[in-house]
């Protein structure tokens, strides 16, 4: 298709990098992402070109010619990669891929631009734009990418199953972009997904989360998911969330979805905050009702227990799927356990006394719990959801309220271990622990105020029994 995109390359970095090819005799077309984001008017400063001939050797003369000294060169690929300004350039030789059965790394050839967009992963990522003097800014487009933008359909330059059967990451990557960019998957390269899922199983966890954060991030996030279980996916990539599906009855009485719930619940938290980690609490936060599900005839459906037995999960999945095993971890592990504490709250008498134990133990984390809690509100009844909302909002200035007068924000107990073992002259033990804790239990509820003189004289009087 010949269509003139002269805007999209009149920024100075394509001058240069036009300027620089033909010096060398190369001819060089930015491609990919940087045209598809144009045409879409998203903003996108990571620029891929590729290059008939050597692109390190391009690289190299773009960055003496910009003076750009944050250069990174990957002989063995054959690649390299350029900061300019707030751009980050890439640069490939045209290559031809084929692959082995059990691996996603491609026997590579040298090739022409038209074997490398063959080799792409969608049309839509197929598109390039000419950056050579004779035909500068045109748009080059053999397999109709162009149309499927404006279809919004995601489509597979050759036949998907060997697309997907190549390199099965592919696949996750087709439904994140009909995600992010709110497309459809084209019929035959949706059966392709369904027909090649087994073949996730070569692709390592680490490439794997990548692409589950990326879903994640999206707004809304749901479509994602949706589509990962239902091609199949979802089963073998997080089969903990993929168990979550479906309802059953007993008596004529069935619990909810949890599966729908939980997608909900992360699509109703992505209109308070963009924090990957807080949206991981939102899929996980119900992750072990499957495991702890009980029929009782008196009460109908309960899920006991099931915000700690989460919690527990929480650090399996996290190693399965190569997620940060750190703070980030531990944050999703407390949200996860304390979820369930401010609904209990707002459902029933708050006392002070409960109100401390939530400051105390959600810490730095409180706001972000009690946005995990409002989005849990999934009811279709719209007099129950603004309820609720509003009793949040009374918990809200009750524990504003008691954190301002008890000062717990990030409270340390005045008394410490070393206190107590100088004081009694102890050694570490299960002793220094009880007389710890039950100070501390003094403070949060109420019968003692927060202060270090009052909960020593305290220590003195409870030490006895312990000792």
């Amino acid at each position: 298709m010949e269509k003139n995109l002269a805007a999209a390359v009149e920024h100075e970095v394509f001058q240069a990098l036009q300027m620089c090819s033909e010096k060398l005799g190369l001819k060089a077309f930015v491609i990919g992402g940087y045209v598809r984001d144009f045409l879409l008017k998203r903003p996108c400063k990571d620029i891929d070109i590729v290059v008939e001939g050597k692109g390190i050797a391009l690289a190299k003369a773009f960055s003496r010619a910009t003076n750009s000294r944050d250069v990174v060169i990957y002989e063995r690929f054959g690649t390299a990669m350029v900061r300019y300004k707030d751009f980050e350039v890439e640069f490939v030789g045209a290559r031809k891929e084929s692959y082995r059965k059990n691996s996603r790394k491609p026997i590579v050839e040298a090739g022409s631009l038209k074997d490398d967009q063959l080799r792409r992963d969608f049309t839509i990522n197929a598109l390039s734009i000419s950056l050579n003097k004779e035909n500068f800014g045109m748009l080059q487009d053999p397999f109709e990418g162009l149309a499927d933008l404006k279809a919004g359909i995601i489509r597979t330059p050759r036949d998907p199953k060997v697309t997907f059967s190549d390199d099965p990451l592919r696949m996750m990557r087709c439904i994140r972009f009909a995600t992010q960019l709110d497309f459809e998957i084209e019929a035959s390269t949706y059966k392709g997904i369904i027909e090649n899922k087994q073949r996730i199983k070569i692709v390592s966890p680490e490439r794997i989360h990548v692409e589950i954060n990326k879903i994640i991030l999206a707004n809304p996030p749901s479509k994602g998911f949706k589509l990962l279980f239902n091609t199949g996916l979802l089963h073998l990539i997080f089969p903990e969330l993929a168990n979550m599906h479906g309802r059953e009855f007993i008596d004529g009485r069935g619990h909810k979805d949890n599966f729908y719930h939980t997608l909900k619940v992360l699509d109703n938290i992505t209109q308070y905050t963009d924090n990957l980690w807080l949206r991981w609490a939102a899929i996980l936060h119900d992750i072990a009702k499957p495991l702890t599900k009980r029929y009782e005839p008196e009460i109908g459906w309960s899920f006991h227990g099931h915000e700690d037995k989460g919690a527990r999960m929480v650090p399996k999945i996290f190693r399965r799927l190569r997620l940060p095993l750190n703070d980030q971890m531990r944050y999703v592990q407390k949200l996860v356990r304390l979820h369930q504490r401010p609904i209990a709250l707002v459902e029933e008498h708050v006392s002070d006394s409960a109100i401390r134990r939530l400051i105390f133990e959600a810490g730095d984390h409180l706001q972000d719990l009690l946005t995990l809690c409002r989005a849990d509100i999934t009811s279709k009844n719209p007099n129950k959801v603004k309820r609720y909302l509003e009793n949040y909002e009374l918990l809200a200035t009750r524990i504003k309220e008691v954190e301002e007068r008890d000062q717990l924000r990030n409270w340390q107990p005045p008394v410490t271990g070393d206190i107590i073992m100088k004081a009694f002259n102890l050694q570490p033990s299960r002793t220094v622990g009880l007389i710890k804790t039950e100070v501390r239990e003094a403070i949060l509820d109420g019968l003692i105020p927060n202060d270090k003189e009052l909960a020593i004289a305290y220590m003195y009087k409870i030490a006895p029994k312990y000792l």
